[in-house]
């Protein structure tokens, strides 16, 4: 299981998955701004050199977030959160990842320590999504509590005005996830849940799907692009998930991913067959 893991994160920190890959080149060949231009350049680059010498992407390997489908039924079950936190601790050594977890008390560093979502589930496998979450991308998360009457008009603002603040800060083109509904800390869950979606895939739900295009339309209207220096692409993909909501809140949660959007998922079996992917 910890051998598992570490290769997961490994696999997470160097290569970039072909879905956003893909769009970061389609972004290159639209732009026609200088400045845009030469800086997708650089971050494909840095993608490619990830790819063929297996190190970090970026220099700040990000906070190790984990979401963990725990079958209750899985043999697996008891030892997973050990077995994670020391495939990090193997994954800060060896890789290396950078040292990126400080005490808020004593401002000492603890090297990498992993943040798990839990859910239990049905059966014996157990699912695992890797998230790396740069401290950039991090700091201009939100969470709007919107009144129900302002609906999804008063979602699409608190978006696009998030984005205007944060410009360049996380590093764009960027990921937005977004969370609407359930409780204030839940909708930030969510929000940062649904950026583990395929870059280019739209919602199941056709009226959100719509609502991701035309918000995605808007943010790249804004100009910012590419390190907030200009250009046609300020966002690669837009990501909506919903919960239920109380009838007196609209909470509305906002993650950004910046453009170096590391993700890895495994699957371990009952038998203890398992699958890496992107």
């Amino acid at each position: 299981m910890e051998e598992a893991i570490f290769e997961a994160i490994k696999l997470a920190v160097t290569k970039i998955p072909s879905d956003v890959a893909k769009s970061l080149q389609e972004a290159y060949e639209k732009e026609n701004n200088p400045i845009a231009k030469f800086n997708l350049e650089n971050i494909l680059k840095a993608v490619e050199i990830g790819k063929r010498e297996g190190i970090p992407v970026c220099q700040d390997t990000g906070t190790v977030t984990f979401f963990v489908e725990a079958g209750v039924e899985s043999p697996y079950l008891r030892g997973i959160e050990g077995d994670i936190a020391s495939a990090l601790k193997r994954a800060t050594e060896e890789i290396p990842l950078r040292p990126n977890t400080i005490d808020v008390l004593t401002n000492k560093n603890l090297g990498n320590l992993p943040v798990i979502h839990w859910e239990l589930t049905k059966g014996d496998k157990i699912k695992i999504a890797i998230l790396p979450k740069g401290g950039g991308s991090e700091n201009c998360s939100a969470l709007a509590m919107l009144t129900p009457a302002e609906s999804f008009e008063g979602v699409k603002r608190a978006v696009v005005e998030r984005v205007k603040e944060c410009r360049g800060k996380p590093c764009p083109p960027v990921i937005i996830g977004i969370g609407i509904g359930g409780s204030a800390d839940f909708a930030l869950k969510l929000a940062k849940k649904a950026l583990l979606r395929p870059v280019g895939e739209r919602h199941k739900d056709k009226r959100i799907a719509k609502f991701e295009g035309e918000l995605l339309e808007e943010i790249n209207s804004l100009g910012i692009g590419p390190m907030g220096m200009g250009g046609k692409t300020t966002a690669i993909d837009v990501k909506v998930e919903m919960a239920y909501r109380h009838p007196a809140s609209f909470p509305v949660g906002i993650v950004f991913q910046c453009w170096a959007h590391r993700k890895a998922f495994l699957e371990i079996s009952a038998n203890g067959e398992v699958r890496v992917w992107q």
